[in-house]
């Protein structure tokens, strides 16, 4: 019996074994060619008739382009999904905040400039792109048209979001003069010093230094610009606050705390749960109501406007106020060192 068992037990494994070795072999083969894959057809066939690509140049293109798992493998492990004060440690920490400080220092002028314009603060501007990518430092290493094929093609969840992001890359790099197989950025195909996903980068990119090209991804100037074109357009309101930390006065359900990251109740709705609202916030202004799980035990927030503006540079309300605590640890720090004086 139990050299049956054993038997057993070695089949099965052997049976894994193969059924991964199996779904390899089919990304190695069938899935590894863009050019081979069953969806491309449709995709081409759109392309071609209402965008006027034309159809054998496309088909160069893809010929080109790799489909790969790891690309599949991330996306399916978010930092996101991961406990507040596990995320806040990631993104606020003494070396990115030390590293924002020298940003702010050698973009000083340009994040004044972006400032006044659109009324963004350059502390704001400033984190974002330290959270995206170290200040320019991490842009991705990922061909942009291979991760956005493989997403588009093999990741059912979001696959008609990452199709029209790939329609979007294409319309872009045709506009731009861009090689579609030249660049590279994160395994969800955003691109460049902010990371823009291709539709954000046409519609919100700017040629900030105005020398003909909305380079986002060797020009500074162009990044902040555009981020600061983002979030003016997404409603930013200038002198206003993002979030506050609050207390609950009371018990309240799981329920009663927001799941959508869209304010659906005033302040004065929440104040009426029993948790407690500054008294310098105007009562009838939107705002969420949350609770997260910090380090010490949960941690209670309101998200206002502006903390819904930044939840549309990336959907998710620990990003939110991750860059908002970013945000103000470089502001404090710039202000206060030898060279930050504004």
């Amino acid at each position: 019996m139990q050299k049956n068992w054993q038997c057993y037990a070695y089949s099965q494994k052997i049976f894994r074994l193969l059924k991964i070795f199996s779904v390899c072999a089919l990304f190695v083969s069938g899935f590894a060619q863009a050019l081979e894959h069953p969806k491309l057809e449709l995709l081409i066939e759109e392309l071609v008739s209402e965008h006027e690509f034309d159809e054998s140049e496309l088909r160069a293109i893809f010929r080109q382009v790799k489909l790969k798992p790891n690309i599949i493998e991330t996306i399916q492990r978010p930092a996101e999904s991961k406990p507040w004060h596990w995320y806040k440690d990631l993104f606020v920490n003494d070396k990115r905040i030390h590293q924002g400080v020298e940003y702010w220092q050698q973009h000083r002028a340009v994040l004044a400039e972006a400032e006044k314009a659109t009324g963004v603060p350059a502390h704001i501007i400033v984190a974002i792109i330290g959270v995206e990518t170290r200040y320019g430092r991490h842009t991705g290493g990922f061909r942009v048209l291979d991760a956005l094929s493989t997403l588009s093609f093999e990741y059912p969840p979001r696959a008609d979001f990452f199709r029209k992001q790939l329609i979007e890359y294409l319309q872009l790099t045709r506009k731009e003069g861009i090689d579609p197989l030249s660049l590279e950025g994160s395994y969800a195909g955003a691109i460049g010093i902010p990371q823009f996903i291709p539709s954000s980068y046409r519609v919100y990119a700017v040629d900030f230094n105005q020398d003909g090209v909305r380079d986002l991804l060797n020009s500074h100037e162009d990044a902040i610009g555009s981020v600061a074109n983002y979030f003016k357009l997404h409603g930013w309101e200038p002198k206003q606050p993002v979030v506050v930390p609050t207390v609950l006065k009371s018990t309240l359900t799981q329920e009663q705390f927001d799941s959508q990251l869209k304010p659906t109740r005033t302040l004065h709705e929440i104040a009426e749960l029993g948790v407690w609202v500054p008294s310098d916030l105007t009562l009838n202004q939107m705002a969420t109501l949350m609770k997260l799980d910090g380090k010490n035990g949960d941690e209670y927030w309101i998200g206002l406007q502006n903390y819904y503006v930044i939840t549309r540079y990336n959907h998710s309300r620990l990003y939110a106020l991750a860059v908002h605590i970013l945000s103000e640890r470089i502001r404090f720090e710039y202000q206060n060192s030898s060279q930050g004086n504004i």
